[in-house]
């Protein structure tokens, strides 16, 4: 993002970028808020608080002032805005993974070719109070896996991450932790928001879909996630995404 864009003395800011295999954006902020979609490829972005990935029709929302860091998983084309607070109040102060309909796709690659100062009172003006708006009522998307502040059970987190496994029992990490399965249950939830079992299934699916996506097998996916097999991991694929597994690797 350059100068001119983030001083623009427009409410949105459409950009488009092209970038290479693996390449990955340092960690960074702007005072606005970022939608940042992926028009091709997948992109893992990643905060202090929690990592998101989004796959084809989905997006990230980044709230302003966030500090973030971005994986291209191959090659990727974003498309994305930057808007002033208040524009999209529905969409909140977290990072989340966003639904991206049919319409606002296309209204992500019309404005990513519109210019910087576009008339606010024409045709331009129009698309983008259409795009503010679509990016507003656009669906959140359960595809989060949030990190603790308590910084012993973070550690757990991230070398989940690193060695993710579907099967992880709950009363090793409480064992590791010095609690019972009662309080580590409860302080799990309070520290994320979520189960253990819902952030474990997370946390899993954010390692599998960047790889579905580079073209790997499902079956050998499945495995390295810890499944029993193809079947059971694609069950809970659908389940949650609504599409089987292979819709990805398909591309």
């Amino acid at each position: 993002m350059t100068t001119e864009h983030a001083k623009a003395p427009r409410p949105l800011v459409a950009i488009g970028h092209d970038y290479p295999p693996s390449y990955e954006l340092a960690e960074h902020r702007h005072r606005r808020s970022q939608f940042l979609y992926a028009a091709r490829g997948v992109m893992a972005v990643s905060t202090p608080d929690g990592a998101w990935v989004a796959p084809p029709e989905r997006a990230v929302w980044i709230p302003g002032g966030t500090a973030h860091s971005v994986r291209m998983v191959g090659a990727v084309q974003t498309r994305s805005v930057l808007i002033e607070p208040g524009i999209c109040p529905s969409r909140g102060a977290r990072t989340q993974v966003v639904g991206v309909s049919a319409l606002l796709r296309q209204l992500l690659v019309e404005a990513a070719d519109l210019p910087i100062e576009y008339d606010e009172h024409g045709r331009d003006g129009q698309v983008m109070t259409l795009l503010a708006s679509e990016i507003d009522r656009a669906p959140a998307i359960p595809l989060a896996v949030p990190f603790p502040s308590d910084s012993k059970l973070a550690s757990l987190c991230h070398a989940f991450l690193n060695q993710p496994d579907a099967s992880a029992a709950i009363d090793l990490w409480a064992n590791a932790m010095a609690m019972n399965r009662r309080t580590f249950t409860r302080h799990f939830r309070l520290q994320t928001g979520m189960s253990f079992g819902a952030w474990r299934q997370q946390a899993c699916l954010s390692v599998a879909l960047p790889r579905l996506v580079a073209g790997e097998p499902v079956t050998a996916v499945a495995l390295d996630l810890g499944y029993d097999g193809p079947g059971n991991f694609s069950t809970m694929f659908k389940r949650v995404l609504g599409v089987p597994p292979s819709h990805y690797r398909a591309g």
